[in-house]
C-alpha cells in the first residue's frame, strides 16, 4: 500500500490496513510495529493520529461500523424489493462474509467482542455503539415490512430484532469453532421461521 498524501488519508490508510491485520489475528495479537510496517507509516507518527494502542482501537471499530452501517443502509433500501426481501439480503450477505475465508470482509465485532470487551471500555462502548446501530436498522426493516405485510412477527420488531442478532452472532462463533456452513443454515432457518417467512 503506498503511503497516502495529507493526515487524513494517512489516518485512514493506517485503519484500512489493520482491518484485514486485525481480522485475522484479532487486537491482542497484533503489534503496532506489523500495522505501520503494512501500512508504511513511521512509528514515531503513529501516536500523532492515535494517543495509544487503546484510542486505536476504539477508532478502528468506530470506522468500520461507519462503513458497515452504510453498507446495511444500501442494502435495506435496494430498490425493488420488499422489505422482507431486503433482510434476508442482509442475512446472506452475512453468511457469505463470515463464512469467507477473506479476513478482509471479517464482521470485526463478531473477532473482537470476546477478547477486548473486559480489557478495555472505550472498546466495549464502540462496539455497543456499532451493534446497536444495527439491531436498529433490523428493527426499522421489520416495521416497514410488518406495515407492508411482507413479514410478521410475534411480540416487538425490537425485541425480535436483537434476537435475531444473537442468533446470528452465535452461528457466526459456531461456524469458526465448526468450520462448516451447518451454524449458518441454522440461523436462516431460525430468520425465516421468526419472520414468518416461506421457504426459497
Amino acid at each position: 500500500m503506498a503511503q497516502a498524501s495529507g493526515n487524513t488519508d494517512v489516518r485512514q490508510g493506517i485503519l484500512d490496513t489493520a482491518h484485514t491485520i486485525v481480522g485475522a489475528k484479532g487486537f491482542s495479537g497484533v503489534g503496532l510495529n506489523e500495522i505501520l510496517v503494512a501500512a508504511r507509516v513511521p512509528k514515531g507518527s503513529f501516536y500523532h493520529y492515535f494517543g495509544s494502542k487503546e484510542a486505536f482501537g476504539e477508532a478502528l471499530l468506530a470506522d468500520y461500523f461507519e462503513a458497515y452501517l452504510a453498507d446495511i443502509d444500501a442494502t435495506l433500501a435496494e430498490p425493488g424489493l420488499s422489505h422482507a426481501e431486503r433482510l434476508m439480503t442482509y442475512w446472506r450477505k452475512w453468511q457469505a462474509t463470515q463464512g469467507s475465508i477473506d479476513h478482509q470482509r471479517k464482521c470485526l465485532a463478531v473477532k473482537l467482542a470476546a477478547e477486548v470487551s473486559d480489557l478495555s471500555e472505550p472498546m466495549r462502548l464502540a462496539l455497543k455503539a456499532g451493534t446497536a446501530g444495527i439491531i436498529a436498522r433490523v428493527t426499522g426493516a421489520i416495521e416497514a415490512g410488518m406495515a407492508e405485510g411482507s413479514l410478521r412477527v410475534e411480540g416487538s420488531a425490537r425485541d425480535t430484532a436483537e434476537m435475531l442478532y444473537h442468533v446470528w452472532l452465535g452461528a457466526s462463533l459456531m461456524a469458526k469453532i465448526e468450520r462448516a456452513d451447518a451454524p449458518f443454515e441454522a440461523a436462516m432457518a431460525t430468520t425465516r421461521r421468526v419472520l414468518n417467512l416461506q421457504p426459497s
